[in-house]
């Protein structure tokens, strides 16, 4: 499953169709269901090429969409089937499904709600569950979550809709005091801040502000994507992030080869840009610090994915700063798998190549039961 309805869709798309044509054929008998940006399912071509980057557009769901083609799911755990639907004709089943990859991102798809529709409909799915799926989507809980198990997290700011909300027309001050006390409480974070959706990913609505007059046009971009946005002190050093599979045969997770952003084009951090539109973005493997620095992002790296209940995989990004400390920034519950995404390029380096990866989390999956976890 692919696409979705958050503004993730076209980075959902690309990663799907990087998946499709590593997907071992002569082991699993693939059936690819985009998700279009107003919630519409489809029975989608096998085709990876479908699923590029052709001509400087971003692949869509609603661009491979035919007649025919739309999709219903049946929520009877009994038989677990899709059933295509097209007007004037009679449903037409495709089966029982043995397992969902469900290679979404954001709201609506990474974000706990798809998980729960899966799980009522007794389908067996790659990734987190609903509650750690919700948790991780929500950067105010997972990092409350975090702190909770002692993991080392930066200094941030909640700004919620019901403190910034613009003052009532009989209102005598432009700034409520709910708005005063979020825009004091963010000046003591000191200068630049990142100001991003609390429920978002891929950097899309984020934005670096290196002082308090570009403050509040940023949150009301990333007030755009989410009422609840997130902001945060911004932590000196280099960017690291590392790979984290569920263990096999109930061990515990495995952590890959950290990898080092190395963030290309004229991009001030890693956004949507340099992640996946400038070629010059690359990730240096493994990271140029101490091996015991390693090691440590290593551990911290699994402490986070057991502190959510995570299952499947993950990615967990951390800050190196100048003076030798890891700071955790955020967990993704299903990070990117497109060809310039770090997490299928970390396990490469690890020794574990996409198609090998793939195998490994369909069988993790395929080995959970039904419905609830």
């Amino acid at each position: 499953m692919f696409g979705g309805r958050s503004s993730e869709h076209a980075v959902s798309c690309l990663g799907a169709g990087n998946v499709l044509a590593a997907l071992d054929r002569d082991r699993y008998e693939v059936v690819p269901v985009g998700i279009a940006r107003d919630g519409r399912w489809i029975l989608a071509p096998d085709d990876p090429g479908q699923l590029a980057i052709a001509g400087g557009e971003l692949p869509s769901v609603e661009a491979m969409s035919a007649p025919g083609t739309e999709i219903a799911a049946r929520l009877d755990p009994a038989t677990r089937g899709l059933v295509v639907t097209a007007p004037g004709d009679p449903p037409r089943s495709l089966g029982e499904v043995d397992v969902v990859l469900p290679l979404l991102h954001g709201a609506y798809g990474e974000d706990g709600t798809l998980q729960g529709l899966l799980e009522m409909a007794g389908a067996r799915y790659a990734g987190a569950g609903v509650f750690a799926s919700a948790a991780g989507m929500d950067k105010e809980y997972m990092k409350l979550l975090f702190a909770a198990r002692g993991l080392p997290v930066g200094r941030y700011v909640v700004v919620r809709d019901r403190d910034w909300r613009p003052p009532g027309p009989d209102s005598v001050t432009a700034v409520t005091p709910e708005r005063k006390r979020v825009l004091d409480d963010i000046a003591e974070l000191g200068w630049p801040v990142f100001v991003k959706p609390a429920r978002g990913g891929s950097s899309i609505g984020t934005t670096r502000v290196p002082d308090p007059g570009e403050l509040e046009e940023a949150i009301e971009v990333a007030r755009e994507h989410d009422p609840k946005v997130l902001v945060e002190a911004a932590v000196p050093g280099i960017e690291i992030e590392c790979a984290v599979l569920e263990g096999m045969a109930d061990g515990p997770p495995e952590a890959s080869v950290p990898a080092q952003v190395l963030v290309g084009g004229d991009s001030e951090f890693y956004d949507f840009q340099a992640k996946y539109l400038e070629a010059d973005t690359a990730m240096a493997i493994p990271p140029p610090i101490p091996a015991g620095a390693i090691a440590e992002v290593r551990r911290l790296a699994c402490a986070a994915f057991d502190a959510l209940s995570c299952e499947g995989l993950a990615r967990v990004d951390f800050f190196y700063t100048p003076d030798g400390k890891i700071v955790l920034n955020e967990i993704n519950t299903m990070p990117g798998m497109t060809s310039a995404s770090a997490f299928p390029m970390m396990w490469e380096a690890t020794g574990l190549p996409l198609r090998e990866l793939m195998d490994r989390i369909i069988q993790t999956a395929l080995g959970k039961r039904p419905g609830l976890r």
